[in-house]
């Protein structure tokens, strides 16, 4: 009786994380070399290692700043995903509902931020609800469009099942729509989560509002400002690492809970 061949199982693959870090510290080392070869003036282009070390001596105010931009940022991002699954639900539920309010989140997402930005501030007293509301703007749609999508994308034959076997509403929703539904909102999720980030930077650049609690757009254009161009780049640097690090972490959420069941984020041999 012949044994059945092993399944090979899937190992890390280390050039997913040498190759693009390969890739980084030769653009590093490159962009370094040049700015020393040419003796290109700090003022006009520093650095990586100047960069790094405006960082760490300046990292007391940026990490302030960070702080006040990442709250920004995750208050949008958890009213987004919130309002987006209750709006997608009730799309979902009523297509007289989705037909007569969809097409306003098309207009509040085709609507540019940078446009509207300086009236909701205008409009509302409070500085950092406006700034709330203009990330807000930003992250909604894609959570969504795609929760939507994905709840009217249950497999029909079962839908036919459950009717079959008179479910009610609520029974469906819990146990075939919110399910198929899960890819679509997480990967709806994900797209936000930067988005969030960039209607929480692009409000503050409109905004302006400085002082110790002011984010790190602020800091951007304050150093800019003083010609203070090595802690502007270090300003920059934080925000594309603070969005690298939030699409990550919002890739290894929908991978824990896509990974047992979905075929999405199951391992392939």
């Amino acid at each position: 009786m012949s044994e059945t061949p092993a399944i090979p199982q899937p190992g890390f693959n280390w050039w997913r994380v040498a190759a693009p870090l390969l890739i980084g510290l030769l653009v590093l080392g490159g962009w370094e070399w040049l700015v020393r070869a040419r003796e290109i003036p700090p003022y006009i282009l520093p650095g990586p290692v100047l960069i790094a070390e405006t960082l760490w001596r300046d990292w007391g105010s940026l990490s302030v700043s960070l702080g006040v931009t990442l709250r920004i940022t995750f208050l949008a991002l958890l009213l987004a995903a919130s309002l987006g699954l209750i709006l997608a639900v009730l799309f979902a539920q009523s297509p007289v509902i989705e037909m007569s309010l969809f097409p306003y989140a098309v207009i509040l997402q085709v609507t540019p931020i940078v446009a509207i930005a300086p009236l909701i501030i205008i409009w509302v007293d409070d500085v950092t609800l406006s700034l709330l509301i203009c990330a807000w703007i930003v992250a909604f749609f894609p959570i969504l469009s795609n929760t939507t999508v994905g709840l009217n994308s249950a497999d029909h034959n079962l839908l036919d099942l459950m009717r079959l076997y008179r479910a009610s509403r609520w029974q469906v929703l819990w146990r075939l729509r919110l399910p198929a539904a899960m890819p679509f909102f997480l990967s709806g999720l994900r797209i936000s989560g930067g988005l969030a980030l960039i209607g929480a930077i692009v409000a503050e650049f409109v905004a302006g509002t400085g002082g110790r609690a002011s984010g790190l757009a602020y800091r951007i254009l304050e150093s800019g400002y003083q010609l203070q161009i090595p802690r502007m780049f270090a300003a920059l640097v934080l925000v594309s690492v603070t969005g690298i690090a939030i699409f990550m972490a919002l890739s290894l959420l929908s991978h824990l809970l896509l990974r047992r069941w979905h075929e999405s984020a199951m391992a392939r041999p």
